[in-house]
């Protein structure tokens, strides 16, 4: 017991000398940031942050710790501040940017989402939004471990049996972990650290992640498999996807209709990416024995009528995952470094808006920025379920090396990444999310001809396997190219086939040998379905041999239509793609 209190004594003496040595390090700079920039910004704190921050954050700037603070309060005194600290509670409304008259230049979110700002009005204000994304990673993670251990051996139940003065070992017999298959649905930062502490228990662990790294689960004895054989194997299922478009309710009644009969399930991501009815139903039916659940669709939940919080077969949590005395320190430390930053000018990794690009730099290349956009999202598109680990980017531009790619990178990061990560991704942060990711980037200037600052780019995306094999080039590569014509961005090459669109909305593409009647087939195919053309176009390597025809659609054909279109003679595949990410 002695032995148990004199390291726990280390240990808290060990976390306030590194506060200690932070705040050194930290007074140094600002005194060198006071005595160049005159007087203290001043920073309003609306809602509870650690002391440790606040300590440090005084010795920058002059701290208004205001909590619980009306919108009209709020409004009130954001023209004195010069930047604003919130949680989720407090709402940054497009009024508060417009009753900062200019004055606010950073607001930083203590913690990960940013619901409750309103990103394009701070944008169009000029002013940085920063958020604190990595601190809670562990704790978390740590979360999702205990709800597993708890729903495995019933603590919950037996807890609140024995608080009823009930002695009941028999009903609440657990099931053991070890051994047992872990599938990490989302393998980032929190599904990594889930992997490391479930082998460690001795779990056989496996992950779905079509953007994640083989290399980096493969250090971590991880073996990444695609979602339906994640379903068929998993025992467990812990899931940490950001909620989007693609994983809304992707657990759903067909998800539970092909996992193990009686699986369990952990969620400590977004309530959003389980459909709670189609839960319901499976926990019923006994496919899925048990869950554990932190986080729900609607939050809090309606207790009166919810059918999951008052289930014996689920655990529930408060969202509370990121709720440990370590986290909440960290998630200070790591929202005032970032607000200061901003307000000493710099770039910030944790920058969530527009990045901050000289304004010479941006006019120039304003026309390209839809192009890089447009490429990433049309080759993303194009690449299978299994996903893609190299990205290579080639510019042709008269100034060669001498060409800033820094923005069209991002644009392009921006086009492959949106839709597969929760994070806003900029310039600052493009690099550091395609590393997390362990996307290896490749960047080529060519010289080339003409006044233009960029004549053409290319994306192309290193992958197992394509939606549509006709946009692999010889290298094995899904690649599109793509210039900026009369001031619109074009798509001038997919694969090996020369090509023409308008980079915006949606294309069928399909890949057939060049003969009579395709053309004429497939537009009767279309009419049939009352899908509207709005352009075509045809590339071809030769008269009578192979071609791909592009065929710009308002809407998308039919599952049986496009079941037709590949039975007409000469056709080879079809798929349909969104040249602007819709």
């Amino acid at each position: 017991m002695q032995t148990q209190m004199q390291g726990r004594a280390a240990n808290v003496a060990g976390r306030r000398q590194q506060v200690r040595a932070t705040r050194a390090s930290r007074a140094n700079l600002s005194v060198r940031a006071v005595a160049s920039g005159g007087a203290k910004p001043t920073v309003l704190v609306s809602e509870k942050l650690g002391e440790a921050g606040i300590d440090i954050l005084k010795e920058f700037a002059t701290v208004d710790c205001s909590y619980n603070l009306t919108p009209e309060q709020l409004c009130a005194k954001i023209s004195l501040c010069d930047a604003l600290i919130v949680r989720s509670a407090t709402k940054v409304t497009r009024a508060v940017f417009e009753a900062s008259k200019g004055r606010l230049k950073v607001v930083g979110r203590a913690g990960v989402g940013i619901d409750n700002v309103d990103l394009a009005a701070a944008t169009e204000y000029g002013c940085l939004v920063v958020n604190a994304p990595t601190a809670n990673t562990i704790a978390a993670a740590e979360h999702g471990i205990a709800l597993m251990l708890a729903m495995a051996r019933n603590v919950a139940q037996a807890d609140a049996s024995m608080k009823k003065g009930v002695w009941d070992r028999n009903t609440f017999v657990g099931t053991s972990i070890t051994g047992k298959t872990l599938a990490i649905i989302g393998f980032g930062k929190v599904g990594s650290e889930v992997a490391r502490r479930a082998k460690g228990l001795g779990m056989e662990v496996i992950a779905y992640d079509p953007y994640a790294s083989a290399e980096k689960a493969a250090a971590l004895g991880v073996q990444l498999v695609s979602m339906d054989e994640a379903l068929a194997t998993g025992d467990f299922f812990s899931l940490h996807m950001p909620l989007l478009a693609s994983t809304k309710n992707l657990f759903n009644e067909a998800a539970f209709n092909k996992i193990k009969r009686g699986a369990r399930i952990i969620n400590v991501a977004r309530g959003g990416v389980i459909d709670e009815d189609a839960l319901v139903k499976a926990l019923d039916a006994g496919q899925v024995a048990q869950a554990a659940l932190d986080v729900f669709a609607e939050e809090p939940p309606k207790f009166a009528t919810s059918k999951l919080v008052g289930r014996s077969d689920v655990i529930v949590t408060p969202h509370m995952g990121a709720s440990t005395a370590e986290a909440q320190e960290g998630v200070a430390f790591e929202i005032v470094e970032a607000v200061v930053d901003a307000l000493q000018g710099k770039l910030s990794q944790n920058a969530v808006n527009a990045p901050m690009v000289p304004a010479e730099i941006l006019k120039e290349l304003q026309p390209f920025i839809a192009l890089a956009q447009g490429l990433g999202r049309a080759a993303v598109s194009l690449v299978a379920d299994s996903g893609f680990s190299e990205l290579g980017i080639t510019y042709s531009s008269p100034r060669g090396d001498d060409l800033d790619t820094r923005l069209l990178r991002a644009n392009v990061l921006k086009g492959v990444l949106d839709g597969t990560t929760a994070s806003t991704v900029n310039l600052v942060n493009a690099d550091l999310l395609a590393k997390n990711r362990g996307l290896k980037i490749t960047e080529v200037t060519i010289r080339g001809e003409g006044s233009e600052v960029l004549t053409s780019m290319s994306v192309a995306l290193g992958s197992k396997s394509a939606k549509f094999s006709g946009a692999v080039d010889k290298t094995g590569r899904v690649y599109v190219e793509g210039q900026v014509r009369n001031g619109q961005p074009f798509i001038t090459k997919i694969g090996s086939f020369d090509v023409e669109l308008a980079v915006t909305g949606s294309v069928l593409l399909t890949r057939q040998l060049d003969q009579p009647g395709i053309v004429s087939a497939v537009s009767t195919l279309l009419a049939e379905d009352n899908v509207n053309i709005s352009f075509m176009t045809v590339g071809r390597t030769g008269k009578n041999k192979e071609a791909i025809m592009a065929i710009g659609i308002d809407s998308e054909p039919s599952a049986a239509t496009m079941a037709k279109m590949i039975n007409v003679k000469g056709i080879q595949e079809a798929v349909v793609f969104a040249e602007g990410g819709k």
